[in-house]
């Protein structure tokens, strides 16, 4: 093979300002679940089946308890502002925000609950980058899941926003369940990530 047949992939210039929220939407062949943090284009890496696995329980425990008024969606983009669209892992949000199968976003006010599961790429932006950007547009509640111990159990950090400062506010840390009264009433077995 030689140099003259591979193809040369182009990546796009930013613009001078650093891309927008519409830019996410309208550049052709962007990766799939690329983000747009602070103007510039997040690619995400390949996960681990830790990563799929969590968001799966969270996911199916989160929606067996949801009251009618929300929805329990996954990996879609949240729009924070003109500069900021990430992908929360997870994420909880009022009914009436969905509003066709062709959605591909929500605003931040839509968001109830967002939720990062740490990926060894993404450990810098999971765990100081998005938690203050999601706190600054206003969402109420967030959780940090990390994969701990020997056994590579998950470990669930729970943050609820102050009204004052508008920065999150360590509420819990869960290890085998997670049982909380908000943003509704949420029980889930942790130790069920061993059966999938």
């Amino acid at each position: 093979m030689t140099a003259d047949s591979v193809e040369q992939y182009h990546w796009p210039v930013p613009p001078q300002d650093g891309y927008t929220v519409d830019d996410l939407f309208t550049l052709p062949d962007l990766p799939p679940h690329t983000e747009l943090i602070d103007g510039s284009l997040v690619f995400v890496s390949p996960q681990r089946i830790f990563h799929a696995d969590v968001i799966d329980l969270l996911v199916g425990s989160l929606r067996r308890t949801v009251p009618d008024g929300l929805k329990v969606k996954r990996e879609m983009t949240v729009i924070l502002d003109r500069r900021n669209g990430p992908e929360p892992d997870v994420c909880v949000v009022r009914a009436d925000a969905v509003t066709s199968r062709s959605q591909t976003c929500f605003q931040a006010a839509d968001v109830l609950l967002a939720i990062e599961v740490v990926s060894p790429e993404s450990e810098a932006r999971d765990r100081n980058t998005k938690p203050g950007k999601y706190a600054a547009a206003g969402i109420q509640h967030f959780w940090l899941v990390e994969m701990a111990g020997e056994d590579d159990h998950p470990v669930v950090q729970v943050y609820e926003l102050g009204q004052a400062t508008r920065t999150y506010a360590l509420t819990g840390i869960q290890h085998d369940r997670i049982k909380l009264s908000v943003p509704y009433d949420i029980d889930i077995d942790l130790t069920e990530l061993d059966a999938l």
